[in-house]
């Protein structure tokens, strides 16, 4: 990439230390905190660029852009099962190897569930083991 462009809500960065030091070590990758993100820009057949707010002084900016990749926190959001279903500390849905959650007939997957590695490759394939499990459950008569 030539260019790379990294905006942060928050006033800091909450990512683990060595990754912000790689990242400041990269000439091409320019940070703003304190961003809120206002608009998506088009030309009517694709994005064109983002407009942003700086939460401090309120400016606002456009910034031309060719993609962009969406990250919004690194909580799940688990509010709809909460007290239905055993949830970790991190308010994570506890599954087992099979995505079974503690609760006979409920499966859960992806990023909100306790597995590693939280990316759409793995939250696909967690997708599809909780279908087979809740398949696997039906034919053996284990839920109706």
């Amino acid at each position: 990439m030539r260019h790379v462009t990294v905006l942060e809500f928050a006033d800091s960065l909450r990512a683990d230390d060595v990754l912000q030091q790689k990242m400041a070590s990269l000439p091409n990758v320019e940070l703003f905190t304190s961003t809120q993100t206002t608009a998506l820009l088009g030309d009517g057949t694709r994005l064109t660029g983002i407009r942003v707010k700086d939460r401090k002084t309120e400016e606002e900016r456009d910034i031309t852009l060719d993609g962009i990749f969406v990250q919004i926190g690194l909580m799940p959001n688990s509010d709809v099962v909460n007290g239905q279903v055993e949830l970790s500390p991190r308010k994570e849905i506890i599954i087992d190897a099979t995505n079974r959650t503690n609760v006979s007939g409920v499966y859960a997957a992806g990023d909100v569930t306790t597995v590693p590695y939280k990316q759409i490759t793995i939250a696909m394939g967690e997708g599809a083991k909780a279908a087979l499990s809740a398949f696997d459950d039906r034919v053996r008569g284990v839920i109706q």
